[in-house]
């Protein structure tokens, strides 16, 4: 009785962790045999363990990474331009706490997409916010959210991302409201996030796509200083699969 008091007052106060190590302890006759703060410890271990898994959990349905990918799982056997070290300093995320850019570029089936998710997947595993858009699809929420008065409460949730991925980055000419559009969300940026960019266009195609030379020099003057690149090539991976299965 005084065993389900104890389980029903952590209910209350949340700590939902400790109340499941609290429960298994009762039904283990070998954790009986341990000390109270062998007991104790493994009680609050289990609470931290608990509210980092929920947190993950959390971090990565709001991220919306296109796919489940993981920094474990990077194949460098594949002949695309992968540097390990390279890697393990992206894998790091000190880019992201630092508040810097990443350019992934390569030809289609390259893995720039499932690397951008697998990047996102770990920053979320370190606490960091994440938030995964193809291009086309953030434009398209941008000109609705001018259209319904929403533009200022989105813009403000794209400047808090901590690590904002843009996908399918050029895949089609930028026109004037997406000029603009994309001016606002990395000048908010601009040194107080970082961003992803994934395309299949090489950097120095990237000023003809923005298109206007004005806005092209300022947008790509914020995202591209002190930002790492990782250009991919070789054949698709996708055809490699296809192999292989």
């Amino acid at each position: 009785m005084l065993n389900q008091h104890t389980l029903e007052k952590l209910h209350s106060l949340r700590l939902t962790g400790m109340a499941e190590a609290f429960e298994q302890q009762m039904t283990q006759p070998a954790a009986q045999e341990l000390a109270f703060e062998e007991r104790l410890g493994l009680i609050v271990d289990q609470e931290i363990l608990y509210r980092e898994n929920r947190r993950l959990t959390r971090l990565l349905r709001a991220a919306k990474l296109r796919v489940n990918a993981c920094v474990e799982d990077i194949d460098y056997r594949h002949p695309r331009g992968i540097d390990r070290s390279h890697m393990s300093t992206l894998i790091s995320c000190q880019w992201v706490q630092r508040q810097q850019n990443l350019c992934i570029t390569g030809p289609t089936g390259s893995g720039k997409t499932w690397l951008s998710c697998a990047l996102g997947n770990q920053a979320c595993r370190q606490g960091l916010s994440v938030r995964y858009f193809r291009l086309p699809r953030l434009f398209e929420q941008l000109r609705i959210a001018h259209g319904d008065g929403s533009y200022p409460r989105l813009m403000n949730q794209l400047a808090r991302i901590d690590l904002l991925i843009l996908d399918d980055w050029a895949i089609q000419k930028m026109v004037v409201t997406q000029r603009n559009d994309m001016m606002e969300v990395i000048e908010e940026r601009h040194g107080l996030k970082a961003t992803l960019i994934a395309s299949q266009l090489p950097i120095d195609r990237w000023h003809d796509y923005i298109g206007e030379a004005t806005l092209a020099d300022a947008i790509l003057d914020r995202l591209l200083h002190n930002a790492h690149r990782l250009p991919l090539k070789g054949d698709s991976m996708r055809k490699k699969q296809r192999k292989l299965d």
